[in-house]
């Protein structure tokens, strides 16, 4: 139902002094029709059917400015960087909220509702992540049969998820991918924010076997023998 929600794609020139490219400010329905922000940066040619890329961000990061990302469309691509709702008060600025509550968690995004599958805050980001593509396909200048999907850290995570949801991605270029195979990571990490879910079901022991259940089936999963690429990822 999260992805059913509707709402408007708007779509604004974005007032820059750049002149090789040109930056639009975009508002699209996300998770549960809430508004998400993205920059989407196209070249100054003319491109009816340019290919897209869409990008996601690093944990903590948000779209940043419109200036900052600017060589996939140099390169003839049209390049769309999703904002990650709630997040962009660390290395990167934000503007897009995230209006839903949760259940009990501990500061960051990692147990944020993980403890009702309903409610965990990575399945609204991951239904946002799809339904950014869902909003370019409505462009008449972009090329339906040529997506690509990337991102570092959280962004590998999330088009690694989408290249496993979403059947019309042909591309997904993820980075030093966060968010896979919870389990083991929660074993091996030695830093935040890894260490935040250990944290919380160490706090939380009998309730540990039910929310580490929830994240390995919200995540995807890059063991060496995990199913296909449109099976890499378990919808809860």
């Amino acid at each position: 139902m999260g992805r059913q929600a509707g709402g408007e794609v708007s779509i604004v020139r974005a007032r820059t002094t750049l002149k090789t490219v040109q930056s639009f400010d975009v508002t699209f329905p996300g998770y549960g029709g809430h508004p998400i922000k993205g920059w989407l940066i196209l070249p100054t040619t003319e491109h009816r059917s340019a290919p897209p890329v869409v990008q996601y961000i690093g944990y903590g990061g948000g779209r940043g400015l419109a200036h900052e990302q600017l060589h996939w469309a140099a390169s003839g691509f049209a390049y769309f960087r999703m904002d990650t709702r709630g997040q962009g008060s660390d290395w990167s600025v934000g503007e897009t909220a995230d209006p839903v509550g949760s259940t009990s968690s501990i500061p960051g995004f990692m147990t944020r509702g993980v403890l009702d599958k309903n409610d965990y805050y990575y399945r609204r980001l991951f239904t946002d992540a799809v339904r950014a593509i869902d909003a370019l396909l409505g462009l008449n200048f972009v090329d339906p049969e040529r997506i690509a999907v990337c991102g570092d850290s959280q962004g590998g995570g999330i088009s690694l998820a989408v290249g496993g949801i979403d059947p019309r991605v042909k591309a997904v270029m993820p980075d030093v991918p966060f968010l896979c195979d919870f389990p083991r990571a929660v074993q091996t990490a030695v830093r935040d924010p890894y260490l935040k879910s250990f944290g919380f079901w160490r706090s939380i022991a009998k309730r540990r076997r039910r929310s580490l259940k929830r994240s390995t089936i919200s995540t995807p999963s890059t063991s060496p023998g995990s199913p296909t690429r449109r099976r890499c990822f378990r919808w809860p």
